[in-house]
């Protein structure tokens, strides 16, 4: 067993290389051009910054060509025969904005009214460009609408330079931007709260694939809900650590990694039917004291949840709840955002989520009057809806709708690929099979052709399993990024997606095949090949050929995946949050072919076997606490057709 642990580990190793000279970039850009022939990048790479590039760009820069074996250095200007990285912002005459008309690389792009500026469309613009100086010596520059969509152009040069990594660059040239202004991730699902490292984790894969956002609203973080007025705690015991409580340093680390990521970090307070109470008069004294602690530990933005309490239908309520939200709004800007005030203090708009978040639960009528009841808060306050229904796909109707009761286009909090209701199973498939996989959603839904426009914010509530969460998160980055319809394509967006958590072409080969068995509806992959085998025992001549190798197939992928226990850190956390499944999977599948090929098998209890299981939170409110659930892979058709196996 230990000689073909080894063997598979070394398969592997095998890092996957592109065949072609096409880079392959995710989120799709809105327009790539490549030239022929190839540059050389020098030893040292001399990185020129304008001003107006913060101290977390250049440190991104440095990090993205160092992981590559490259050697960095900050410099005033350009060295000639190296290669340079230029970083600066476009039209503000600095060197990269300069070089941008030297080498009139805007006249690549068709498109003029891409570089309008007074397109408000237009969302973490920025235009990437490599080219090669009279020498062939690679040069480098990224022009941003501002420091942070020169970030997002960074996260651009890291996927060019690890698909090219050893070799020589394709000179490309990319004009992007962003279809919807804030993407990113809310944890808002009822279940265990992320741990501290998948969360960190979460922040570099948002990074990477530019996400810019995560909402921290935890359900069964006690101090965002029961406990939220009071401060997070200084120490921990590790029961409490295994049900998601974080002290004041793991909120600190928290903070500084989603600020080294450009990762917004919202810290949401849900004080639930105080914060529309009559006779509560100093709520909002609550709200800012803890907001003042969560200042101290770094967060920079907040959010305020009053869902899930029930709607209220009184008018004096819906008054008094619209009038806290504004004076709360005021009291942030007083505080933290007055003229003069430090920038690395200042604290953006709140963000709100109501308790009519989907507005089929009341009629027409009532749905306008609450949501015409918040027209005059703030409009910078972002105000959130999950659309007609609580599993609704966003889409350009729902928007409508409510854009016309509140005055203003709301947010989007997707219940995608959000497992609480379905703990059971895991959805790791592409985005369209997801949709026929979760019970609450409409299973015929699509992304619409154009991204929706002037949708400000569309956040992901993912599953409770946040590392596999990546496989959905990565093609909705995909989609709100560059959502038109010849851009986005499902089936090519999840298995870069594959590629991105898996890293080696075996494994993303392995993981691949197998991702229709962890699924809990295999009926697409197994059903024929059983109904074929059942149909040969009932003529009297059974064959089991084809259904023993299918199964020999899918313990060898388990093997494989296996494997990721050995890769690197992100790569581990995957497999951490599909263990239970992949385990389950591959005892069925040993079983079944024992069974099918005579030999002599245990019959294993597939409910109780702690390696099949997982925990979940059982309770809310002040009696929270770990039980056990147990994984659900191919419960369709595999299941089924062991136990009946057994019978015979």
């Amino acid at each position: 067993m230990k000689r073909l642990t080894s063997i598979l580990f070394a398969l592997c190793l095998a890092v996957c290389v592109p065949a072609s000279n096409h880079y392959s970039i995710y989120p799709v850009p809105h327009f790539q051009s490549e030239a022929d022939g190839q540059v050389t990048v020098s030893k040292t790479v001399y990185i020129v910054a304008s001003s107006a590039i913060d101290e977390v760009t250049v440190a991104r820069a440095k990090a993205i060509l160092e992981e590559q074996g490259y050697k960095t250095e900050q410099v005033a200007k350009p060295k000639k025969n190296n290669t340079c990285l230029l970083l600066g912002i476009y039209c503000s005459g600095d060197i990269a904005d300069a070089e941008v008309d030297r080498l009139e690389i805007k006249k690549k792009y068709k498109d003029q009214q891409f570089w309008n500026n007074n397109n408000p469309k237009k969302y973490d613009r920025y235009l990437l460009d490599i080219s090669a100086d009279k020498k062939g010596v690679a040069q480098m520059l990224i022009a941003g609408d501002n420091t942070d969509a020169v970030f997002c152009g960074l996260a651009t040069l890291k996927q060019i330079l690890r698909q090219k990594a050893g070799l020589g660059l394709v000179p490309v040239t990319i004009h992007d931007c962003a279809d919807i202004r804030d993407r990113g991730v809310i944890e808002g699902y009822y279940g265990v709260p992320y741990s501290a490292e998948v969360t960190k984790d979460l922040f570099r894969f948002m990074s990477d694939y530019k996400m810019n956002m995560y909402m921290y609203g935890a359900k069964s973080d006690p101090f965002h809900s029961r406990f939220w007025a009071d401060p997070y705690p200084t120490s921990i015991t590790e029961e409490q650590r295994n049900i998601g409580y974080l002290t004041q340093d793991m909120m600190r680390d928290l903070t500084a990694v989603a600020r080294a990521n450009k990762i917004d970090f919202i810290w949401a307070i849900h004080p639930g039917t105080a914060f529309t109470d009559p006779a509560n008069d100093k709520v909002l004294d609550q709200i800012m004291h803890k907001f003042e602690a969560m200042h101290e530990l770094g967060v920079r933005q907040f959010g305020v949840f009053v869902d899930d309490v029930g709607v209220p239908s009184d008018d004096a309520l819906l008054r008094l709840g619209a009038d806290r939200l504004t004076e709360l709004q005021k009291r942030i800007d007083a505080r933290w955002n007055k003229p003069g005030a430090n920038p690395t203090d200042t604290v953006k708009p709140l963000h709100y989520v109501p308790q009519l978040y989907a507005f089929s639960w009341v009629n027409r009528e009532q749905g306008k009057r609450f949501f015409s009841s918040l027209r005059d808060v703030p409009a910078k306050v972002r105000i959130y809806i999950t659309g007609r229904a609580v599993w609704s796909v966003p889409n350009t109707e729902d928007i409508r709708i409510v854009s016309e009761w509140l005055g203003r286009e709301p947010s989007w909090w997707w219940n995608y690929p959000c497992n609480d209701n379905d703990v059971t199973k895991l959805f790791i498939a592409d985005t369209y099979t997801n949709f026929r996989d979760e019970k609450h959603v409409d299973s015929q839904a699509r992304f619409e052709a154009a991204c929706i426009p002037n949708l400000p914010t569309l956040i992901s509530n993912p599953m409770q399993q946040g590392a596999a969460s990546k496989i959905a998160l990565f093609s909705i980055a995909d989609y709100s990024w560059n959502g038109s319809s010849k851009h986005f394509d499902n089936q090519k967006s999840w298995a870069a997606a594959i590629s991105a958590i898996c890293n080696h072409k075996i494994l993303e080969q392995a993981f691949t095949q197998l991702v229709p068995f962890l699924r809990y509806y295999d009926k697409d992959a197994l059903d024929y090949h059983v109904r074929n085998y059942k149909r040969s025992v009932a003529e009297g001549r059974p064959d089991s050929k084809t259904l023993s190798q299918e199964m020999k197939a899918i313990i060898w992928r388990c093997q494989i995946v296996k494997t990721m226990m050995n890769h690197q850190p992100e790569t581990k956390l995957v497999y951490e949050d599909i263990r239970p499944w992949v385990l389950k999977l591959e005892a069925m599948a040993k079983e079944v072919k024992a069974r099918l090929d005579g030999e002599p098998t245990d019959a294993i209890d597939y409910e109780s076997s702690p390696g099949f299981q997982f925990p979940v939170l059982s309770g809310m409110g002040a009696e929270i606490s770990l039980s056990m659930k147990t994984a659900e892979p191919a419960a369709e058709v595999l299941m089924p057709f062991l136990l009946w196996l057994r019978e015979q």
